[in-house]
């Protein structure tokens, strides 16, 4: 018996270590290479707005991004004063012309931000949860959590009372 858990223990040991030589990428990369200058130069205005065909609930749902990230603002479905007055400051925190009127790039950023918004809110509500699991005494996750679960199967079967 005290084989098997010696060579359940090299096995955790053994699938542990790919793991432990992954570490920082020392690939170069190009950073402004995904950056389009246009986003930062092309001013709006509400001929650029129009092309970009925004119906109600398309205003609708901009101005709920626009307020997720942080940039509260009535979610009516109209570009009024308010939320010009918020495309402004948004604009102003990208360092987009500020001018109150998004264009074709600017719309998509807005999109693309809010959505990284989202992402980051679910990856930080999951290691919340996994967090509060560890402490309620939750098994951990992947190979590791496996053989100690393996493990641990196995001595108290053997220690446990019968």
């Amino acid at each position: 018996m005290r084989v098997l858990i010696l060579a359940l223990s090299i096995l955790g040991i053994l699938v542990c270590s790919d793991a432990a030589k992954a570490g920082p990428s020392t690939t170069t990369r190009d950073q402004a290479a995904s950056v389009d200058e246009a986003v930062f130069t092309d001013e709006a205005t509400q001929e650029t707005e129009d092309r970009i065909g925004l119906d109600k609930p398309k205003r609708r749902d901009l101005q709920r991004r626009l307020t997720r990230l942080g940039f509260d603002t009535r979610a009516n479905g109209k570009f009024d004063a308010r939320t010009r007055a918020v495309i402004t400051r948004w604009q102003a925190a990208r360092d987009y012309p500020k001018t109150g009127f998004l264009n074709t790039l600017q719309h998509q950023a807005l999109l693309n931000d809010s959505v990284s918004t989202a992402n980051a809110s679910i990856r930080d509500n999951k290691s919340g949860n996994e967090r509060r699991a560890r402490r309620r005494g939750g098994g951990g996750g992947g190979p590791v959590g496996v053989i100690g679960g393996v493990v641990g199967g196995v001595v108290g079967g053997i220690f446990g009372r019968r």
